[in-house]
């Protein structure tokens, strides 16, 4: 018997979910190799410390950094998209109510709500989490902007914010959609 078989139904979501959060190191480039060639290492470059300075001394070159934040975060929405979301300017397309529902099933209502919304074309929707048991922060509410910015839905949400009272409040999210 192998241990797959020893996990139970929920054992295995939850390592599915967690391999699926995983990206696989990127495969280095095998060296090329030249059949009766002599394997030699490359010259070392100098320490910068080291480095002898005055005229003689070979400019050194440092490549440029990119200075971004890490690609396809989803951001917070801008304050004027925001208000035009609670005043219906621009229209809540599709609406969400995970009431009711366990972390994990409200985990994968979330994500198969927002990719069918990407599919469908809408742009920005409605996220009901609500307040939680005797006004604490519920396990729903406390757990959505991490499954928001997760790598299932990094390809999906571009921003979210917390919507305005007549549609939830703090127990509620605008989530913006990106162009599928």
């Amino acid at each position: 018997m192998s241990r797959r078989d020893d996990l139970s139904p929920d054992d295995r979501r939850i390592w599915a979910r967690v391999a699926g959060s995983v990206t696989p190191a990127k495969p280095k480039k095998a060296a090329r190799v030249i059949p009766g060639a002599a394997i030699v290492d490359p010259p070392a470059a100098p320490h910068p410390k080291t480095a002898p300075k005055g005229r003689g001394a070979p400019p050194s070159y440092t490549p440029p950094v990119a200075h971004e934040r890490p690609r396809g975060l989803p951001e917070a929405l801008e304050p004027r998209r925001q208000r035009r979301l609670s005043r219906e300017r621009d229209p809540i397309e599709a609406r969400i109510d995970l009431h009711g529902f366990g972390r994990f099933q409200a985990q994968d209502a979330l994500t198969a709500f927002l990719i069918g919304a990407q599919a469908r074309g809408c742009r920005s929707v409605l996220v009901i989490t609500g307040q939680g048991r005797r006004g604490g922060t519920g396990v729903i509410r406390a757990s959505v902007h991490e499954w928001l910015q997760g790598a299932a839905l990094r390809g999906v949400v571009s921003g979210f914010a917390s919507a305005a009272r007549h549609h939830g409040g703090d127990g509620a999210l605008y989530v913006t959609i990106r162009r599928g």
